[in-house]
């Protein structure tokens, strides 16, 4: 077997992807490795299941070394042995594992606690049980924010106890004090920035950015920043977060490494993050990385669609196509293989080290007539293995291409989102050059605000805001598989509404 080595593909210039893997996909191979059987059938040429391991270095039909994992998915437990997640905790040493806390389900409802009482039991214990599993499986997590989304949810006031955004910060503060004081320094800890407009966003950074500093919490302070809300949503807004940052001395060599931004899917925005990353090397820390991080590949699946094809060219929109997947009872038993029987389902189609070692029929396993576990005909051709395979096919096209976006890019290939209508000066890596460039951050701010008209058609996906309208944008957090109810998938500007995966 040839791997298809991505890893080895990537080149340290550019910014990093991180898939955002779902729970299901880890547990399903992790109960497949701990009791054989458990997809209750084989394929004929993928024979070891370690092989849809992308962590496998040494078996996995592609292998990737970077990837996010949520506290949110995890059993928090470390007490005890969890096959279902030995792919993320007994992980290759040389895979990268960024942690993000679990804000989503605090913000959800889903980890019921009165976030802004310090002496809330069930939050007290959540926090322990956070950091510990941070400490324990991940190279970097991020602090436990309480995202300023919780404010929206009302509803559940009861499950949250966050009445407004002065209780988000407050009950932050508690959360970061207690990372401050109780980590081991076995995981660096990125601080993360919250705010659904430029007003709170300014506040939250002056609010949270001391637990950076080296000099209030030496050998304490955290190691580095999480783009989230509207900082990650509106170009205007990042590129000043990042000049104060920088000239606050909060981006220092050897301490504050690692700038991540939540839940960007957009091959365009891959590419300013490499600029932003060159930028920032270049002037402020060589060794900084920037990184970004979607869980569309997996999502997508619940929806049963499959990436077809990337379309990279010059001066147009750079779009993941994604479309329904063929299936269907009666393709049971074909043995034609599935990237030949969708010719001419798809106009094109791309194959991936999945897709070209499977069959139509061992995509669709179960025909007329088939029954599930507990004796009812199923409603569906497809059962847990066809969704795994579509998830680990979805997840190479992805990755691949964020890497050929990149390459095209080198090339001088431009996405029409970056191409200056008006002069190569106006070019987004020069601008971001200039600014970061500056002595001082009143010049370094004058030049993005002397650019707003062209910030203006940057966008972070349809769930922002931006420009004049991101002034009171009220930001989703749409960011992973198994609890979120819409996602935003690359080409398609409307969120589509997810269900979760269950099989029977």
């Amino acid at each position: 077997m040839t791997q298809d080595n991505l890893a080895a593909k990537r080149k340290s210039e550019w910014a990093v992807f991180l898939p955002a893997v779902s729970s299901f996909y880890i547990n399903s191979l992790g109960k497949e490795k701990a009791s054989p059987g458990y997809f209750n059938r084989t394929i004929t040429n993928i024979p070891d299941w370690d092989q849809l391991d992308y962590y496998n270095k040494q078996k996995g039909l592609y292998y990737y070394d970077h990837g996010l994992y949520s506290a949110g998915h995890a059993n928090l437990d470390v007490s005890v042995d969890d096959p279902r997640e030995n792919i993320v905790r007994k992980r290759d040493a040389s895979v990268f594992m960024l942690g993000d806390s679990g804000g989503f389900q605090i913000s959800q409802g889903q980890w019921p606690a009165n976030w802004r009482d310090i002496n809330c039991p069930k939050a007290q214990a959540k926090r322990q049980e956070v950091l510990t599993w941070m400490e324990t499986y991940m190279d970097y997590g991020m602090i436990l924010d309480i995202p300023t989304a919780t404010i929206g949810r009302q509803d559940i006031l009861e499950k949250h106890g966050i009445r407004d955004y002065a209780d988000a910060v407050s009950a932050t503060h508690i959360n970061n004090r207690y990372f401050i004081a109780n980590r081991r320094g076995e995981c660096k800890l990125l601080n993360v920035l919250q705010g659904t407009n430029h007003t709170q966003s300014d506040h939250w950074y002056n609010e949270m950015k001391d637990y950076c500093d080296t000099n209030k919490y030496p050998g304490k302070n955290f190691n580095g920043w999480a783009f989230g809300g509207q900082n990650k949503a509106e170009i205007h807004l990042l590129l000043k977060r990042l000049v104060h940052i920088v000239h606050d001395g909060l981006l220092q060599e050897g301490v504050h490494d690692w700038i991540h931004f939540l839940g960007l899917s957009q091959l365009e925005w891959a590419l300013m993050f490499t600029d932003l990353q060159h930028s920032l090397r270049k002037y402020w820390n060589p060794q900084v990385t920037l990184s970004f991080d979607c869980a569309s590949p997996f999502m997508s699946a619940a929806k049963s669609l499959i990436y077809t094809k990337n379309d990279i060219e010059n001066n147009k929109k750079w779009v993941y196509r994604m479309e329904p997947a063929l299936q269907g009872k009666q393709y049971a038993g074909d043995t034609r293989k599935f990237s030949v029987a969708i010719q001419g389902v798809h106009k094109t189609f791309t194959d991936s080290p999945v897709t070209d070692r499977i069959t139509l029929g061992e995509m669709n396993p179960r025909g007329v007539g088939a029954v599930d576990k507990h004796g009812k005909l199923t409603k569906t051709s497809w059962d847990t293995l066809s969704y795994v395979l579509l998830q680990s096919h979805n997840n190479w096209a992805h990755l691949t291409a964020v890497q050929r976006a990149n390459e095209a890019y080198e090339q001088g290939i431009i996405p029409e989102m970056l191409t200056p209508k008006f002069d190569v000066a106006h070019h987004f890596k020069y601008i971001v050059d200039t600014i970061f460039k500056q002595p001082t951050r009143e010049q370094a701010i004058a030049i993005i605000d002397e650019h707003s008209w062209l910030w203006d058609k940057y966008r972070g996906g349809t769930a922002f805001n931006t420009g004049k309208k991101a002034k009171t944008a009220i930001v989703s957090f749409n960011q992973f598989f198994d609890e979120q109810p819409a996602a935003q998938y690359g080409e398609i500007d409307a969120e589509l509404e997810i269900k979760k995966i269950d099989i029977d």
